[in-house]
């Protein structure tokens, strides 16, 4: 193939690529609908209850605000959504009702829609609230400004705002998405996060590949954010089974996630001081002995173990086994291969503490599973990690 048919393909070749890209496209999008199906039908299903509720059994005649309300908060409620739609519900709230009380003493116009903004925006930040409640007061004061209430209608479309947040708080809590598998997928991703780049560190060291070194310490400084989203996933998840009357039995099983994100914490921790000091080595060309690169490759063998596990919903004991012989080799392995080799090895075993926490154990009998190593050393203390900046 030469230099222009890689750039400029020829006709024949435009069609099949084309409808490959195509079919992959389709089946990337018919997934995404899969994944939203639930979501969509409780939006769907919430507007209809708080229009019904509106207009049927409290007998307003055009109801607007139930249903939109109830759509606004579902839907800006996919992350933390208990939290998100008790702001979306009160910022409404305050905002229609705002608006109303003004619309209905002071009519509408141009300083009434500035006024109205500004009032109602100011009286949700006194109450304390959160930039997404203070918009949505603000919004709906502004919308209800704007549409003109009919004769004897004030104050009633404060009420249907009130309804359809409600609506939405109820499906929230009584078909919730998946509060206690979305934490224990986002702990099992972390974890088999954590043994990609322990196997990618290994390679690097071993193949000198500075590159591959700088690239796993640029994800494992970014890898913040996957706790990020795990430190969401568990507080929806923990609200939502606390709240739930459906869900409560699945409140213990939520707990256990919870209780990771600690040790998880102190693990990214150890990896990014070891990933750096790791690119150090390849940088410098500091050769690093075969047993240390097998102390990490072990390492990612049994963390990807543990990832496993958790998404299975299994708490990983049998993964102690294969973490208790990494802290075993560590501690009787030759102490004198150099600076960067020592420091990895420190985090090393600093690791394997975090990742027997990980399977159930509390922090004093994780330290046991470490024992000495060669030159009367002690179980390295995650507390006292060397800093990863």
């Amino acid at each position: 193939m030469t230099a222009s048919d890689r750039f400029f393909p020829r006709p024949a070749e435009l069609a099949p690529r084309a409808a490959r890209r195509s079919r992959s496209e389709v089946r990337a999008r018919l997934l995404r609908l899969r994944q939203r199906s639930l979501f969509i039908l409780q939006c769907g299903v919430g507007a209809s209850i708080a229009w019904w509720v509106a207009k049927d059994l409290l007998h307003h005649p055009q109801p607007f605000f139930a249903p939109v309300t109830a759509v606004v908060s579902l839907g800006l409620s996919y992350g933390q959504r208990v939290r998100r739609v008790a702001d979306v519900m009160i910022g409404v709230a305050i905002g229609v009702f705002i608006g109303d009380l003004f619309v209905h003493y002071f009519g509408s116009g141009v300083w009434q829609i500035a006024l109205v903004a500004i009032v109602a925006m100011s009286l949700a930040t006194l109450m304390g609230a959160r930039q997404l409640l203070m918009t949505q007061a603000g919004l709906q004061a502004v919308i209800v400004t704007t549409l003109i209430a009919q004769p004897g209608q004030a104050l009633s479309r404060w009420v249907d705002a009130v309804v359809g947040g409600v609506v939405a708080l109820a499906i929230t809590l009584v078909a919730p998405t998946a509060p206690v598998r979305r934490p224990r997928q986002r702990a099992a991703a972390v974890v088999r996060e954590l043994s990609a780049m322990l196997r990618d560190t290994a390679t690097s060291l071993r193949e000198g590949d500075y590159d591959l070194a700088s690239r796993t310490l640029a994800r494992a400084r970014a890898s913040e954010s996957m706790l990020t989203d795990l430190r969401e996933a568990s507080a929806e998840g923990l609200a939502v089974v606390r709240l739930s009357p459906i869900r409560r039995r699945d409140l213990p099983s939520v707990q256990v996630i919870a209780s990771l994100l600690e040790p998880l914490d102190r693990a990214i921790r150890n990896l990014r001081v070891l990933v750096r000091r790791a690119s150090i080595a390849t940088w410098r060309r500091e050769p690093v002995p075969t047993a240390y690169l097998s102390l990490l490759t072990s390492l990612a063998e049994v963390t990807d173990e543990i990832a496993g596990e958790l998404a299975e919903r299994r708490l990983p004991e049998a993964s102690r086994r294969g973490l208790a012989a990494i802290a075993e080799l560590s501690a009787v392995i030759d102490p004198s291969a150099g600076l960067s080799s020592e420091v990895m090895r420190a985090q090393i075993r600093s690791m394997v503490v975090d990742l027997l926490m990980l399977t159930g154990l509390p922090y004093e009998e994780a330290r046991e599973y470490v024992p000495e190593s060669m030159g009367g050393e002690g179980p390295d203390d995650p507390d006292e990690e060397l800093s990863s900046h």
